[in-house]
């Protein structure tokens, strides 16, 4: 079976840690984005024969990342999903995950994705500390993200998953241990757990490469110290029944992440939009970085043959 993933790189604001494709858009470019998206999931199919790419006809799982999905107006979501089943034929049993930021799910965008099949929602909470929440630039509080949970738990959408970052700056043990047990005693059936990532492509990385201070840079743990928070972390998911099934993934029996699976299964799926990625089983390709670049025409900028054995290896050790 066949996955989708859609990029929608829209932020209400940029986090010091993000190293995505994502950023602050107006609400205009929007339309304009969503637009280009619909565009290319009616070619795909002319694009991959002339590639002599093969696609399954039909599609078990569907993933909008981002930056936040959440954000989209509920006529582009509906036009969006109207595509994608035009295009694709949807199982009724697939997937359907969207990620959304805890304080920026508005009440017509949940009743809207009810009303669209959206079955999963992943919520990119990094951490239940407020303070550690407000370092690097999130926009809630833990209130706010378990008042969220429950909004859509309510809504009829009973599978959730919840990300938190180990590493950022001032989180010590005790407080990651904190965030685990909130985590934990908030009855999701899924977690994704991230080491703090450390490279140019967020002001944060830049800072720490630098030397500097901003942005909490100089209180951000040490490599070893990340080590340990992440192994706590698997013994205490483990304790709630949330078992590591991927380096970075924790679920319940039978709440894995489909979607993500296919990844290292080295499964089909097609990405459309920004820094999205596509596999056909036999090469890969990818889309522009840059949102804006995507909206105004550009798509692939790179393709290239799948290594079978190479790959088998390295993504069957996650």
């Amino acid at each position: 079976m066949l996955g989708l993933y859609l990029s929608i790189p829209f932020c209400r604001s940029k986090c010091t840690y993000c190293n995505f494709a994502s950023g602050v858009f107006p609400a205009a470019h929007h339309q304009r984005y969503v637009a280009r998206l619909e565009e290319d999931l009616s070619l795909i199919r002319a694009r991959a024969h002339k590639w002599g790419a093969v696609l399954p006809p039909a599609a078990d799982s569907i993933y909008f990342g981002g930056g936040t999905p959440s954000l989209l107006a509920p006529a582009l979501f509906r036009s969006l999903f109207a595509s994608l089943r035009r295009e694709f034929a949807v199982l009724p049993t697939a997937e359907i995950t969207v990620e959304c930021a805890p304080g920026q799910l508005d009440p017509a965008v949940l009743d809207m994705l009810v009303e669209c099949g959206v079955n999963r929602i992943s919520f990119g909470v990094q951490s239940f500390i407020d303070s550690e929440a407000q370092s690097i630039g999130r926009l809630h509080n833990r209130a706010t993200a378990l008042a969220d949970i429950r909004r859509v738990r309510d809504a009829g959408i009973a599978d959730i998953s919840v990300d938190l970052i180990a590493g950022l700056p001032g989180q010590s043990m005790r407080s990651w241990f904190e965030s685990l047990g909130v985590l934990a005693d908030s009855g999701v059936d899924h977690a994704s757990l991230y080491m703090l990532e450390v490279d140019e492509d967020s002001r944060l990385g830049r800072e720490i490469l630098l030397g500097g201070k901003r942005y909490g840079a100089s209180d951000v743990p040490s490599g070893d110290e990340i080590a340990d928070l992440y192994e706590t972390a698997v013994e205490r998911l483990a304790r709630a029944g949330l078992d590591r099934y991927e380096i970075s993934n924790f679920a319940r029996p039978g709440f894995e992440s489909r979607h993500n699976l296919k990844y290292w299964t080295r499964e089909p799926y097609l990405g459309f939009g920004a820094d999205a990625h596509s596999f056909d089983g036999g090469r890969r390709w990818s889309n522009v970085e840059s949102a804006s670049e995507y909206a105004d025409g550009a798509r692939i900028s790179e393709q290239s043959p799948a290594d079978p054995i190479g790959e088998r290896f390295f993504l069957g050790l996650r």
